[in-house]
C-alpha cells in the first residue's frame, strides 16, 4: 500500500470534518455552506518527575523528550496540545476517566502488552551494572560475592527479583542494598559501601558525563521497550499518532528534539 501523504492522511481522519464540495453545484449552493473543521485537543498524560522524557522544569514549564514529541505531533495535524501531568501512580485512573487520551511518559510496555493499546515502541531502555573504573569489575561474573546496590520500584529492580529476569545472578551478590534514590547509592558507590550498581541506561550516563571516574559493564542486565499506551478502544487516534511519528521521524524532527536530551539520544529507536 502506498504512503498517504499528511493531506491524505488528514482527509481520511475521522477527527476532522473535512468540507467536501462534491455536488454543492447542483444544489446551488455555495462554499460557505462548508462546516469550518473542529480542532482536536489532545490531552497528553505524563508523569510530572521522569527526567529527562518528562517532568516540570525549575520555572514550572512542561519539558522533556515525550513532552516535545506528543507536541511535535499535535504540530503536524494541527491540534490543540494539552499537558496532563500526574503523579505517577494515578496514570490508569487518569486515562480511565478520559482525563487524558493516552499515557506517553518512558511507559515501559514489557509485562504490560494486553493492559493497553500501544503505539509502535520510540526507544530503548537498558538496564546495566555502573561500578568505578578501579573497582576490579569488568563482568557480571565478577559481581559475586558483592554488595549491589539498587533503587527501589525501577525496572532494575524488578529484573533482579525475576525468577525469569536476573534473580540467579543476584542470588550471587553478597548483598543487594536498596536506596531510595540513586543519587544516595551513586555516593555510596564513590564511598565504598557498595560494589556495583544495577541501574537504567539514561541515568547511568547523567552520572557518567558528572564523574570520570565511574563506567558501565559491557554485559546488560536486560532490556526494555518504551511505548505510548491508549485505552483499548481507541485504536484511531493510536493509528494517527504512529503516522505522525513515522512521519516526524522521516522529516528529521525526532533527530532534532533527541539531540535536547543526549543521555537518551542514542536510544531513541523512532525511524531506525
Amino acid at each position: 500500500m502506498p504512503k498517504m501523504n499528511r493531506r491524505q492522511f488528514l482527509a481520511g481522519s475521522m477527527l476532522f470534518a473535512a468540507p467536501t464540495m462534491l455536488g454543492l453545484a447542483g444544489c446551488g449552493s455555495s462554499s460557505d455552506d462548508a462546516s469550518e473543521e473542529e480542532t482536536f485537543t489532545f490531552k497528553h498524560g505524563f508523569d510530572l518527575d521522569y527526567r529527562p522524557y518528562s517532568y516540570i522544569d525549575d520555572n514550572g514549564e512542561n519539558a522533556g523528550f515525550d513532552v516535545e514529541m506528543a507536541q511535535a505531533v499535535c504540530d503536524y495535524y494541527g491540534w490543540t496540545y494539552e499537558a496532563v501531568p500526574f503523579n505517577w501512580d494515578a496514570k490508569d485512573a487518569e486515562l480511565n476517566a478520559g482525563s487524558c487520551d493516552c499515557i506517553w511518559s518512558g511507559f515501559t510496555l514489557n509485562g504490560r502488552e494486553d493492559d493497553y493499546l500501544w503505539s509502535e515502541p520510540y526507544s530503548d531502555n537498558t538496564q546495566m551494572i555502573m561500578v568505578k573504573k578501579d573497582s576490579g569489575i569488568a563482568t557480571l561474573a565478577d559481581l559475586a560475592g558483592k554488595k549491589v546496590g539498587v533503587q527501589t520500584a525501577t525496572s532494575a529492580y524488578d529484573l533482579l527479583n525475576d525468577e525469569e529476569g536476573q534473580k540467579e545472578l543476584m542470588d550471587t551478590f553478597a548483598s543487594l542494598e536498596v536506596y531510595d534514590t540513586y543519587t544516595t547509592a551513586i555516593t555510596d558507590l564513590n564511598a565504598g559501601a557498595v560494589d556495583a550498581l544495577a541501574i537504567d541506561v539514561t541515568r547511568a550516563n547523567e552520572a557518567l558525563a558528572k564523574d570520570d571516574g565511574l563506567m558501565v559493564l559491557d554485559e546488560e542486565l536486560g532490556s526494555e521497550v518504551y511505548a505510548i499506551g491508549f485505552r483499548k478502544e481507541d485504536t484511531e487516534l493510536c493509528e494517527q499518532v504512529n503516522a505522525a511519528l513515522e512521519a516526524l521521524a522521516a522529516d528529521g524532527t525526532v533527530d532534532t528534539i533527541a539531540q535536547n536530551y543526549p543521555e537518551i539520544a542514542d536510544y531513541i529507536t523512532l525511524g531506525k
